[in-house]
């Protein structure tokens, strides 16, 4: 009797496992085997299969981010990323500086209207909401981050107050600058001889400039890496040379350091004779004398 019950409850079960669609089953089995292998999840019943893993439930009201302020975190993001697609376009050859100063400026606009105390409409302030509401500060730390590298790059040396334009000695120097890789480009297919003869006019007053902007802290990256690319070109590429006029001084200078001990030895040398002259002439007089009077003695 008891066998008979047992047969008719897996005869049911059965049929019902039957009726279930294949990918109820696969699913099903899924979430068993999820269930047993996780100590902590439950398998998902059937409401919640559809329901994707999301925060579904809102914070509350006074820790969400106004719309003001979210307009201004995404538009902090789209000139984050217009300005670093500026710098990976500008890396080689260098021109972050005159390439980029423009995104720059708008970027840094943004970020002080973030960070600013009362800046929206009704006075509100987006700093603590953007800057310091989690631990990472990651707004601030993006903005830091290209600032340290705008810093580092001495761009403010190159650009004007309010990041308008080029300053009137970067546009100068970059001008000399084409004018001296125009004359390269004119004479490189040829004689190097040439080159070099041709344009050692344009490349010495390049020299000149970029040696005054050194000395007076005018320069940046921009202007740097250009006159190391140009240096490299006159002196590997061309093999050319151009002797610098400070370096006469110098050789003079050390042509007569080199020939003092010689003048210094010569001098005491002559110096000495003119004193054994002088101490040797009373002897010859005096014994000149004194045989003149033993001839006299002698004769009388």
């Amino acid at each position: 009797m008891f066998l008979n019950y047992q047969n008719l409850f897996l005869t049911a079960w059965s049929l019902y496992i039957c009726s279930v669609a294949p990918s109820e089953g696969a699913n099903a089995t899924l979430n068993i085997s999820a269930a047993a292998e996780s100590p902590v999840f439950l398998p998902a019943t059937e409401d919640d299969s559809a329901a994707p893993f999301i925060l579904m439930s809102a914070f509350p009201d006074d820790l969400e981010v106004s719309d003001y302020c979210s307009e201004l975190l995404s538009l902090f993001g789209q000139r984050y990323e217009t300005y670093v697609n500026c710098l990976v376009t500008s890396a080689r050859p260098v021109k972050v500086c005159q390439n980029c100063f423009g995104a720059y400026g708008m970027l840094v606009n943004t970020y002080m209207n973030i960070s600013s105390e009362k800046l929206g409409p009704g006075n509100e302030s987006c700093r603590d909401s953007l800057l310091r509401s989690d631990r990472l500060m990651l707004v601030y730390l993006l903005f830091n981050n290209l600032k340290d590298m705008w810093t580092k790059s001495a761009c403010d040396n190159c650009i004007n107050d309010g990041f308008q334009s080029l300053t009137n000695d970067t546009l100068y120097f970059m001008s000399t600058l084409n004018q001296t890789l125009t004359c390269f480009d004119m004479y490189q297919q040829r004689n190097h001889t040439e080159l070099c003869k041709n344009c050692k006019s344009a490349y010495k007053v390049l020299n000149e400039l970029y040696s005054r902007m050194e000395k007076n802290d005018t320069m940046c990256i921009d202007i740097e890496d250009g006159m190391n690319v140009t240096r490299r070109l006159w002196s590997k590429n061309f093999k050319c040379s151009l002797p610098r006029e400070e370096t006469v001084p110098v050789i003079a200078v050390s042509a007569f350091m080199l020939f003092l001990p010689i003048i210094f030895y010569l001098s005491s040398f002559l110096h000495s004779e003119q004193k054994k002259r002088k101490l040797i002439h009373p002897k010859r007089a005096k014994s000149y004398a004194a045989s003149l009077m033993n001839i006299q003695d002698k004769q009388s």
